[in-house]
Parts: C-alpha cells; sequence; structure tokens
C-alpha cells in the first residue's frame, strides 16, 4: 500500500504558508472530539438553550450563529499566535497538550460544582425580545469575548496537530473552521429542539440540570482521555 494511503494529499503553496497533507484518521478524530464537546452542554450551549428557553428557535439558532462567528475569530487568533511557536518545539506541543487535558478536567468539575447557579442564571430573561441584529451581535459578543474559549482552544486543537505534516497554524486554522461549522450545526439544534418544546424545559429545572451535569462528566472523560496518551508517548520515548 502506498505511504499516502489514508491522507487527502493538498500540497498547494500559499503565500508564506503550505496547506498540510491531512491526516484522515487524524481529521476524522478531530471531527469526532468536537461533536462531543460541542453536544456536551457546556457554556456555548447552555447560553443557546438559555435563549431558545426565553425566545424560541429562531433566536436560539441566530445565537448558535453569532456564536459561532465570533469563536471562530477567536480561533483564528490562537492559530496564528500559537501555530509558529508548536512547529518549532514538540516539548511545547506536549505541555500544551498536557495543560489542556488539565484545563478539560477543571472546566468539568466546575461545571458540576455550580449546575445550579448555571441553571439559576438561564431563566433570568428579559421581558422585551431582542431585534435580529441585537441578537446576532450579542451572540458574536459572547463569543469572541471570552477568555474560557481562547483557553480552550489552545487546549484541544494542537491535541490533534501533526508537526510532521505541514504547516502548523494552517492546521489550526482548518481545525478553527470546522469546529466552527460544526458549532452552527449543533449548538443551533440544540436550540432548535428546546425551542420547539420550551414549556417542558421551562418547567422542570431539574432537566437544566441534567444537561450540565451531562456536560459537566464529558468535559472530566474528555480531559482525562487526553493527558493519558501524551503521558504515555513521553514515557516510551524517554
Amino acid at each position: 500500500m502506498p505511504a499516502s494511503a489514508g491522507r487527502v494529499d493538498t500540497n498547494l503553496t500559499c503565500s508564506r504558508y503550505v496547506v498540510p497533507v491531512v491526516d484522515t484518521q487524524r481529521l476524522v478524530a478531530f471531527v469526532l472530539a468536537s461533536i462531543a464537546i460541542i453536544l456536551a452542554p457546556g457554556p456555548s450551549v447552555m447560553f443557546v438553550i438559555a435563549r431558545a428557553v426565553a425566545w424560541g428557535r429562531t433566536t436560539a439558532f441566530l445565537t448558535a450563529v453569532g456564536n459561532a462567528c465570533g469563536m471562530l475569530v477567536l480561533a483564528t487568533f490562537v492559530a496564528l499566535g500559537l501555530g509558529p511557536l508548536l512547529q518549532r518545539s514538540q516539548l511545547l506541543l506536549e505541555v500544551v497538550q498536557i495543560g489542556g487535558g488539565l484545563y478539560l478536567v477543571y472546566l468539568g468539575i466546575d461545571a458540576l460544582r455550580h449546575r445550579r447557579a448555571h441553571v439559576d442564571a438561564m431563566v433570568e430573561v428579559e421581558e422585551t425580545k431582542p431585534s435580529l441584529l441585537r441578537i446576532l451581535r450579542e451572540g458574536f459578543m459572547v463569543g469572541v469575548l471570552n477568555p474560557k474559549a481562547i483557553v480552550f482552544f489552545t487546549a484541544v486543537f494542537p491535541q490533534f496537530v501533526d508537526p510532521k505534516a505541514g504547516s502548523v497554524t494552517v492546521q489550526l486554522l482548518l481545525f478553527g473552521l470546522i469546529f466552527s461549522l460544526l458549532s452552527i450545526v449543533l449548538d443551533g439544534t440544540w436550540g432548535i429542539v428546546v425551542g420547539s418544546s420550551r414549556d417542558w424545559f421551562v418547567n422542570s429545572d431539574r432537566r437544566l440540570l441534567v444537561l450540565r451535569t451531562i456536560g459537566g462528566v464529558v468535559m472530566l472523560v474528555l480531559g482525562i482521555l487526553v493527558i493519558i496518551p501524551v503521558l504515555y508517548e513521553m514515557v516510551v520515548r524517554h
């Protein structure tokens, strides 16, 4: 079997960067991990759900679009700033990966400890429905001004980088674009589902608590699964 099997050959020169050879297995793993992270009821999902509970599915979906656009801006900054550094240092890449796993564990524990406060904040809504522009603007600002998202992208994206495949910066940009598109689809789906059955969610805090608890557990497990293989590779190599 040729050495290039399982890879999509896209060696195209673009100014100072070269579009990397994308490892199909690595890309599929990133997509699956992104789906798990996005579907887990974390801060982004809960924000969309809060809008769905308050104003219905259209408002929730547009909020998801604005939020994803904001996160794409953040992901771009992370790629341009972090990519060149990770390209030069394998040790730094491993440190970032371990730190990222620990951050996911922290997010999981925080979500579990404060799930009641998060749910209480969701049901506090304004009396007047916001305009279309305001919905998109608020969604965008929540995404782009979220300091946790910067750390989150720094933590998760490097787990799937292959320094041997080409430009790390371009790989991170690609991951950012994929993650943002998936966010629109999946967060938007959350909004549509909850918005279509808003009375069922509003009438029971327990259901919202269950969602927040599931999100915390998923983050905790993902963090542990990220740390173990990195530590194993470091031990084997040394």
